[in-house]
């Protein structure tokens, strides 16, 4: 799984669209849309961030499975 799938994966489960997350991680819109199509990445601060906003690790944030 890509990077931006996992993204996207993790705000679906948690049921916001980018606009709802955008405005609770303060962030725009329009870096969550360009993370979310592989654009670019995250800076890890964003990363953890959204990994401790979703109460999840970062691992999972970015779809990684050992």
């Amino acid at each position: 799984m890509k990077y931006g799938e996992a993204l996207k994966l993790q705000r679906e489960l948690a049921g916001l669209n980018q606009v709802e997350l955008a405005n609770k991680i303060g962030i725009s819109q329009q870096n969550i849309s360009r993370w979310e199509r592989d654009e670019v990445l995250p800076n890890i601060d964003f990363c953890v961030k959204l990994a401790d906003f979703y109460n999840i690790t970062l691992d999972e944030l970015i779809g990684r499975d050992r």
